[in-house]
């Protein structure tokens, strides 16, 4: 399908070959052998509904892939019109590739044998059973924050509530009882949850476009924020048109008295083992009651994040992503101390680290995330707020800060299994950093692999 012409000379981009071991190693299966159904037609016919769909080969498609059709209509005009839709395909703001050329091997190696002792918590973790009680009592200071696991928050900002990336569902993957598994349980289930203003997505992957969380607040008078052509999804898991608000980057809307923007990330879509080519990626600004905040979705470090803060903040907090990360995929997902680095150049006012904890989706110890955001914030002065899943606090408020995963870590992992957070020994203010100083001063350019939507 055409769209906007890449600038004469400029060379195509070609086809990565190489999948991403991030989050699609189970959802390249087109179909799946459905199990044997007994009972009632009634019952028989719902159950096989909740499974899948029929495709064009007449074989069923599992509803968790969403809509396999190409855009249409109105959808379709705003996606070729985007600047952001170049030669077909969605294009990051800077070169960008999912992995590595030639790193594929390596890469299943390290998934396969790397700290495999030490990806998962050694004990439970300690999640914050959050209550309607609790959320009915409003925040003193206009605004509060709860980390629900993973890149999931609910905000309460202006008198609404904001729930950012929500994943309910027991694992990452379109096929139950496949995929990486929740570390722990989810703070709050869905229906306790009351009233959801706007429920706000990142981009299209597993682990913050979740079917059952969509399931759960579809019904209910929110109001979905999604980058531009994810609402094709919504629509077809039952959403209602009226209630998808899809925004390219760089664009706003009025919902529920607060203004969303959606603003540039660098990373990509897919429900499957390609790259998907009309679904956009965005980092998030919220604002109202005199409060601003940041997600920052999923995302490898560029200049963008200094020229967001510049347009928009600076902000009360930031949530901004630090784990998942890898020497094979370096330019899709931050390292803690790059996140660090965003939240500076945002000027994000406090640090609420998010993208760790809750899924096993990269060959990093499970702790690493936190550990290594800790050391850079401090020597940079940094705020960070380390809550429990499910533990409301209010930024302009003492902050939480205990060091509760390492009474769970891996044994061995650390010698002060309960100190504050404050006492960590700060590190070098260089933060290592000259991959992503480099990648600051690099300028929008074309590359081959620029453009993430041909098939991987």
């Amino acid at each position: 399908m055409p769209g906007r012409a890449r600038p004469e000379g400029s060379p195509r981009p070609a086809e990565p070959t190489s999948p991403s071991l991030l989050l699609d190693p189970l959802t390249s299966l087109p179909s799946v052998s459905l199990p044997s159904v007994t009972g009632p037609l009634s019952e028989r016919l719902e159950r096989l509904g909740r499974l899948g769909r029929r495709g064009r080969t007449g074989r069923v498609r599992p509803e968790g892939f969403g809509c396999a059709a190409e855009p249409t209509g109105e959808r379709l005009t705003r996606i070729l019109r985007s600047p952001q839709f170049v030669d077909g395909a969605f294009r990051n703001p800077v070169r960008t590739r999912r992995m590595l050329p030639g790193t594929t091997l390596a890469a299943l190696q390290a998934a396969l044998i790397e700290n495999r002792d030490r990806r998962r918590p050694a004990r439970a973790v300690p999640v914050h059973r959050l209550t309607a009680e609790q959320l009915a009592l409003p925040p003193a200071t206009g605004l509060r924050l709860t980390w629900l696991g993973h890149a999931g928050v609910l905000a309460e900002i202006g008198g609404r509530r904001v729930l950012f990336d929500p994943v309910f569902g027991e694992r990452c993957s379109p096929v139950p009882g496949f995929g990486p598994r929740r570390l722990h349980p989810a703070p709050i289930p869905p229906a306790e949850l009351g009233a959801v203003d706007v429920v706000v997505v990142s981009h299209d992957h597993y682990d913050h476009l979740d079917l059952p969380a969509v399931r759960a607040l579809a019904g209910r008078d929110a109001v979905f924020a999604v980058p531009l052509g994810v609402g094709a999804h919504l629509e077809f898991w039952g959403v209602r048109p009226e209630r998808i608000v899809e925004l390219d980057w760089h664009e706003s809307a009025e919902v529920a008295g607060l203004t969303l923007t959606a603003a540039p990330a660098r990373h990509y879509c897919s429900r499957g083992p390609r790259t998907s080519r009309y679904q956009l990626w965005a980092s998030w600004i919220v604002a109202g009651g005199g409060h601003r905040i940041y997600h920052s979705g999923d995302t490898g470090y560029f200049h963008g994040f200094a020229e967001t803060g510049a347009q928009h903040g600076p902000f009360d907090a930031a949530m901004i992503q630090v784990g998942a990360y890898s020497r094979f995929w370096p330019e899709v997902h931050m390292t803690p101390e790059e996140g660090v680095r965003a939240h500076l150049d945002l000027g994000g006012g406090v640090l609420l680290p998010i993208h760790w904890c809750t899924f096993d989706l990269a060959p990093h110890a499970w702790d690493e995330p936190i550990e290594r955001t800790l050391e850079a914030a401090l020597a940079h002065e940094v705020p960070v707020a380390t809550p429990r899943p499910g533990e409301p606090f209010e930024p302009a408020e003492p902050l939480p800060q205990r060091a509760w995963w390492r009474v769970i870590a891996a044994p061995g992992a650390h010698e002060d299994v309960d100190g504050d957070t404050q006492s960590l020994v700060p590190i070098p203010a260089d933060l290592g950093a000259a991959a992503t100083a480099d990648a600051a001063d690099r300028p929008d350019e074309d590359d081959e692999n620029d453009t993430v939507g041909a098939p991987a």
